[in-house]
């Protein structure tokens, strides 16, 4: 299975890249699908690619879902 993850804009490169965080993790992606991405923009990442900008309260709110998800995962295995 894949998921789309909210992530944020850290950095924007040239070539329409841009370093993302996600978890303490940065990751180089690309921005050839979305515009006007500046850094501290929220992005939905798939695959390497941001498919579109996200509201910053919706974002966190996302992470803090799959947080939750995660914590209950580890808590039954």
């Amino acid at each position: 299975m894949c998921l789309a993850m909210p992530s944020k804009v850290v950095e924007v490169l040239e070539d329409d890249m841009a370093v993302i965080e996600l978890g303490g993790v940065k990751k180089t992606i690309s921005l050839g699908l979305v515009e006007d991405v500046t850094p501290g923009d929220y992005v939905i990442v798939h695959v390497g690619y941001a498919l579109s900008k996200v509201d910053e309260d919706e974002a966190l709110k996302t992470l803090a879902l799959f947080a939750e998800m995660t914590e209950g995962a580890e808590a039954v295995s």
